[in-house]
């Protein structure tokens, strides 16, 4: 993986890669991450291994190694090589990528394989994660095949963001040395050489972070280019969702709230709401519901839905807090919102983790408008925190908020399908008119509190997948 917390960290992918590891360790598996040694990551980063050659371009090159065993039992593998992974940040400044992407991330991928070879270690299966390791199905089928140490090993790819795809360069394959034909029908995609097409193409199994995101990229207009291919590759697509780590997001155990509460004692939750109401600067009133928002603010999260419903929202009797950061112009309408009603909203544009959790504990809903969300995890962090999601029908969100049914009073949160104000204002409407009866709030709440996203449901699934991947070869 390029990423894994808390060690590097750009998004879901370093959270994945710290939880998904350390749950298979405790189904009884024995589990090395590898990972590059990048900058900010204090060196030494673990027990200096040697080194070995790594045959990727022209150039000759070199990696180190240096292992450390995580008190959870994981075992991490650092890659290190100056050139290209002593830099500050992972894949690039500001808004621009490295220009040499394509060689440090293929660099990697083969420095794992070279490692294990050299220490005649063959595991029972390779897991990559996204384009950054998508070449690494594709070098044991090129390379590795009927390696003595590596010979046949499988490889389950997983994907977690199908919008970055590693598109390179034409002379991309030549200049890796790869045969000749995985140019062509293997990694080729509108011109360009493609790891994310590599790792489809490639590995023995594959997955996505949710179920319904599963079936969604096999679609045109969600496949990102990919429709096709993954629809050639149905059977060996899976869904598994991303599990939630409760050790650090649960209402019982939350260091970050003011006071602890649960599904059977829910008292707490109130003073989580009079202080979250207090960091924000807005006054007390616990009769008004609070709709809260912890996210990047960009327009893929549908955060312009909400800025663009500001009317609407300011007839309905509602408060609201936002947290995160992300493009001006949505950062701009919620200021603008906030300067409109500033004793019903505020906003705060930070990165702030304290303040997170403040806000799932003491918000009484949880709104998610999502136009892509492959998984999502705030909205299953709401549901433990008893703060009813309000979500877009679209990925993991429909595979993890069930919309509520008053006749049966079963589900856990609303559920609209358009992406515009209307929808989202209807959603709300039926959360708002539920609460004026706070019998069935409450049962709704409790609904969301017992639902189990842990992360060793999660694992089993991919125990199996690994199973299948094993038999696949």
């Amino acid at each position: 993986t390029s990423e894994m917390a808390p060690f590097a960290k750009t998004g879901g992918l370093a959270d994945v890669s710290a939880a998904l590891p350390k749950a298979l360790v405790r189904l009884g598996h024995r589990v090395t991450v590898f990972l590059p040694r990048y900058g900010p990551i204090a060196f030494p980063p673990g027990e200096f291994l040697g080194s070995v050659h790594v045959p990727v371009d022209a150039l000759p090159r070199s990696a180190g190694f240096y292992r450390r065993t995580l008190e959870d039992g994981v075992t991490v593998v650092f890659i290190e090589h100056p050139p290209f992974f002593n830099r500050p940040h992972l894949y690039g400044a500001g808004n621009h990528d490295y220009d040499d992407n394509r060689l440090r991330f293929a660099f990697f991928s083969r420095a794992c394989l070279e490692y294990l070879r050299s220490r005649g270690e063959r595991p029972d299966v390779f897991h990559a994660h996204d384009w950054q390791t998508g070449l690494v199905p594709v070098y044991l089928k090129a390379f590795y095949w009927d390696d003595p140490t590596l010979h046949r090993s499988p490889c389950v790819f997983t994907i977690h963001n199908l919008a970055y795809q590693g598109n390179f360069a034409p002379d991309t394959a030549a200049v890796l040395g790869l045969p000749g034909h995985l140019g062509g029908d293997g990694l080729e995609f509108h011109g360009q050489v493609s790891y994310m097409k590599g790792g489809i193409a490639f590995a023995e199994m594959l997955n996505t972070v949710s179920p319904n995101h599963a079936t969604e990229i096999q679609r045109d207009d969600m496949g990102y280019g990919f429709g096709g291919l993954l629809r050639g590759r149905a059977a060996d697509l899976w869904g598994i969702l991303n599990g939630v780590d409760y050790d650090e997001w649960d209402p019982q155990v939350d260091r970050h709230i003011v006071k602890n509460y649960s599904v059977r004692d829910l008292t707490g939750k109130a003073a989580c709401k009079a202080d979250l109401l207090a960091a924000y600067g807005l006054p007390a009133s616990p009769d008004l519901p609070l709709a809260g928002i912890t996210s990047r603010l960009v327009y893929a999260k549908g955060f312009d839905i909400v800025v663009g419903a500001w009317w609407d929202l300011l007839q309905r009797p509602l408060r609201m807090v936002v947290l995160g950061t992300g493009e001006p112009a949505v950062q701009d309408g919620f200021r603008a919102l906030a300067a409109r009603a500033p004793d019903r909203f505020a906003a705060r544009f930070a990165y702030d983790t304290g303040l997170a959790h403040k806000v799932e504990a003491g918000s009484d809903m949880f709104l998610m408008p999502s136009r892509f969300e492959p998984c999502g995890l705030t909205q299953m962090y709401s549901l433990r925190y008893g703060t009813v999601p309000i979500v877009r029908s679209t990925g993991g969100l429909v595979d993890t908020v069930e919309p509520y049914a008053p006749a049966t009073r079963r589900g856990t949160g609303f559920r609209f399908d358009n992406a515009d104000g209307t929808g989202l204002v209807w959603a709300l409407d039926q959360a708002l008119a539920l609460w004026g009866d706070r019998t069935s709030w409450r049962r709704l709440m409790r609904n969301g509190m017992l639902r189990d996203f842990s992360w060793e449901r999660s694992a089993r699934g991919y125990e199996e997948l690994y199973r299948r991947a094993m038999a696949k070869v």
